[in-house]
């Protein structure tokens, strides 16, 4: 029974190690470079799209699960990987696997954006 809980702890901390080292080389590139943080978004986005495409990310995800597929390169990961699924089917395959996918994930950020909308009042900055 012990045995079981620090598996748990376990996956726990491999998810978190990796998570976080995905959050530290963002932050690195925030730091040093003058990237936008929509382009270092669509950078890593496209990251996990390519390194599913050579079939590298999927053993990141099996090793720390969360810790990959939640930052924005899992979003990429997942895709790549309904596109891959899809195209099994053919071309158009390829473009509604992609979708069909990431359809929960984006239904839950439009839902959850429209329904913070409806709570908070959105305003500017002041500098």
């Amino acid at each position: 029974m012990f045995a079981e809980y620090l598996d748990v702890l376990f996956m726990f901390a491999k998810a978190f190690a990796v998570g976080g080292l995905i959050c530290a080389v963002a932050q690195l590139i925030i730091n040093f470079t003058d990237w936008t943080s929509g382009k270092i978004l669509v950078y890593f986005m496209l990251a996990g799209v390519v390194l599913q495409g050579l079939g590298v990310y999927q053993y990141l995800v099996d090793f720390a699960g969360a810790g990959a597929t939640v930052p924005i390169c899992g979003f990429g990961y997942l895709l790549a990987n309904g596109a891959i699924r899809g195209a099994q089917k053919g071309l158009f395959g390829a473009f509604t696997g992609a979708l069909s996918a990431a359809s929960a994930g984006v239904s839950a950020a439009v839902i959850f954006s429209f329904i913070m909308a409806l709570i908070f009042r959105s305003r500017s900055k002041k500098n």
